[in-house]
């Protein structure tokens, strides 16, 4: 049976006749105040919160784009005037993102989630056709259908029972990272509509600049997961206070980060609209996020939050990292020259807070140089170099997180191998004291 059929038979009506007011607004306000009626019965928890902001986020920004990509493949098109935003009516995007996001995270804390999804794409099949004639949908719209529930609304529901029952981290913050850039930068630009008539040359050149400006806002969300156990979003923060990253030069790396964004885009799109962004980005962070976040950072982390604020700045990055953050020690192997040269390299630059001891002496019998930190941050391989590049100043950390992001990482680490980097046998009776000559002149036997 089609779902023009079942609409038929459900509702009594032909799909066609209604009023596109009141379609407008039933799309917008009756998913809503199922969801205000459902957090009337059952108060959300806390966790339920996070869990339903970032599936809402997730669908609101994938409907969107489905939205878009219809328009270009013929599934659908849309018949509406007033609130529009590149064509797509703004309460028809917003209802649908309620019906996708926040709704089945609310449903799924008393039913299965299995039958939460299977209900919700049956009341979409049902609804779709009687959306008309706001919603004109061509023969094939079944197809976006399964498109949207494939990238829309599975990954939304999962965001937010993973974020519920606190599974698979890395995965939600780099859902987060790329929520929060599509929301608070790629969307205002792409409404905004300066980057599509941007010259190719200007485009390449931004795009590789704007990856830079975003670099240490995305290591710092991934700091929060590493070091912190938690995520940037401040219904599932950090279980433990993160000073170690982009957190050692600078205590706002990720509005920073959207502030200098902001204001690249504005240079390069010489559009001064853009600026609007930055500012709002720096009210933001200066003004609610610093109140708020502060305030509840000082509750529960108490003195080590007010030392690290004391001497970290918020805007203004210091070109070497605090020496206050947890001390790690890198751990090279001393009957190795690539490797005891690799580590004269490192001290020479007066690593901050970092002691180099050799490899030999690990119980664990470490085969790659490897990186502990009192926080019980580890890496191996380049992976230990890129956290080792932190203790050194803000150029050299710039490098080290570029290092390990996915993809990155691996062909570096694959170069490394091919040059001779990689896994070696500790060499017995070699590099078995408690202090590392680096062959720099100089030993290290503790933290500088």
């Amino acid at each position: 049976m089609t779902a023009v059929a079942v609409s038929r038979l459900v509702w009594g009506m032909p799909p066609v006749t209604g009023d596109p007011a009141v379609i407008r607004t039933v799309a917008l306000f009756a998913p809503a105040l199922v969801v205000a009626a459902l957090v009337a019965v059952h108060r959300p928890s806390t966790r339920d919160a996070a869990a339903a902001i970032v599936a809402t986020a997730w669908s609101g920004i994938t409907v969107f784009g489905l939205n878009l990509l219809a328009f270009h493949v013929g599934w659908w098109s849309f018949h509406a005037q007033g609130a529009v935003a590149l064509g797509v009516p703004v309460d028809l995007w917003i209802g649908w993102a309620l019906l996708w996001g926040v709704l089945p995270v609310l449903l799924a804390r008393d039913l299965p989630l299995p039958l939460v999804v299977g209900a919700i794409v049956w009341l979409d099949l049902i609804l779709m056709p009687l959306t008309a004639p706001v919603v004109r949908l061509a023969p094939g719209w079944m197809a976006g259908e399964a498109v949207g529930v494939a990238g829309c609304l599975l990954p939304a529901v999962l965001l937010g029972s993973w974020t519920r029952h606190d599974r698979f981290l890395s995965v939600r913050v780099w859902a987060q990272a790329g929520l929060a850039g599509a929301i608070m930068l790629g969307l205002p630009l792409y409404l905004l509509g300066a980057g599509p008539a941007w010259p190719l040359p200007v485009t390449a050149a931004g795009a590789q600049v704007l990856a830079v400006l975003l670099l240490p806002g995305l290591a710092a969300a991934l700091e929060f997961a590493r070091a912190g156990g938690g995520t940037p979003l401040p219904y599932d923060p950090p279980k433990r206070l993160v000073t170690t990253g982009p957190y050692a030069y600078v205590r706002n790396p990720m509005q920073l980060s959207i502030v200098v964004a902001f204001t690249g885009c504005a240079v390069l799109a010489a559009e001064p609209r853009l600026l609007v962004g930055a500012l709002v980005a720096f009210a933001y962070g200066a003004g609610i996020a610093s109140w708020h976040e502060g305030a509840q950072l000082q509750r529960v982390f108490g003195a080590p939050w007010a030392r690290y604020r004391a001497a970290v700045r918020p805007w203004v990055p210091h070109v070497r990292p605090w020496p206050g953050r947890p001390e790690a020690t890198l751990y090279v192997a001393g009957g190795c020259d690539m490797c005891s040269g690799l580590g004269g390299w490192v001290a020479a630059r007066r690593p901050v807070a970092l002691l180099l001891r050799p490899a030999e002496s690990h119980p664990g019998g470490l085969r790659r140089l490897t990186y502990e930190s009192a926080d019980g941050t580890r890496a191996a391989g380049i992976a230990a170099l890129a956290r080792a590049l932190e203790h050194l100043h803000l150029g050299w950390a710039l490098l080290g997180w570029l290092l390990v992001l996915p993809g990155v990482g691996w062909f570096a680490q694959l170069v490394a191998d091919a040059l001779g980097a990689g896994p070696k046998e500790p060499r017995p009776g070699t590099g078995t004291g408690t202090a590392l000559d680096t062959g720099a002149g100089t030993t290290l036997d503790h933290p500088r």
